[in-house]
């Protein structure tokens, strides 16, 4: 009866000790006494909405400096629009400290959503897409590979003054693009670079050899092209200009 007795003194004098501590750390009390009134952000962001995250963190931050449960402020973070990754700390005595690495955009990847320049998807959900970005398409598995042709046709058809706004490849594995032009290239699913290269390589003598507006483009032939005319090309007015006689 003494033991148990003694037992007993010694659980009820270890819950006097532990129940403040765990009522601190949960955040029943102590959110007064040891509150968070500094949020420090790093510089260098562009797309995050700061007003945004203020508001993301604050119920996170009201429970005070030893409640506050950093891993689910972070994946809080995590699901605002441009942030790729987000790192969440608390300094001593009252700062909550948030470092965030912004998604950097690369292309559109097929209706919504944007790879980033890391290889990235992303969601266009909630957010403002930047102009001239080109548009990507393929199963997601093939990242690495569409943005690999979509690097060399852009360096192909550089020179020529053209832009690869469009390049996809579908479930066949066949490649397709659109220049900035609007010209519609299709390439097929061999020897896709070869062909690309070789249509890039004589495109100026193409154009400047025909009145017509090219459409069209099929690269699937082992020794030329099928091309597609349109109407003829508007003169300009400097063309005009240059051709009247006075």
């Amino acid at each position: 009866m003494r033991r148990t007795l003694q037992v007993g003194t010694w659980a009820v004098a270890i819950a006097l000790v532990a129940l403040p501590v765990v009522a601190v750390l949960n955040g029943w009390i102590g959110a007064e006494r040891w509150p968070l009134r500094t949020l420090r952000v790093n510089d260098g962001l562009e797309r995050v909405d700061t007003a945004r995250l203020r508001d993301t963190l604050l119920p996170y931050a009201s429970s005070g400096f030893f409640a506050v449960r950093l891993d689910q402020a972070r994946a809080a973070i995590a699901q605002l629009p441009w942030v790729e990754h987000a790192e969440v700390r608390k300094r001593w005595p009252d700062v909550l400290e948030v470092r965030i690495t912004e998604h950097r955009p690369f292309a559109r990847w097929g209706e919504d959503r944007l790879l980033s320049e890391q290889g990235r998807l992303f969601p266009v959900a909630g957010i403002e897409v930047p102009e001239g970005l080109p548009q990507l398409a393929a199963a997601d598995a093939r990242v690495p590979d569409v943005v690999a042709l979509y690097n060399e046709s852009r360096d192909m058809f550089a020179p020529s003054g053209h832009a690869v706004a469009r390049l996809a490849l579908d479930s066949r594995d066949s490649w397709s693009l659109t220049l900035d032009n609007g010209v519609e290239v299709v390439v097929g699913s061999q020897e896709a670079r070869l062909r690309l290269k070789r249509f890039a390589r004589v495109l100026p003598q193409l154009l400047a050899r025909n009145q017509q507006a090219l459409q069209r483009a099929d690269l699937r032939y082992t020794n030329g092209f099928a091309l597609t005319w349109g109407d003829p090309i508007a003169p300009t007015a400097s063309t005009t200009n240059s051709g009247s006689s006075t």
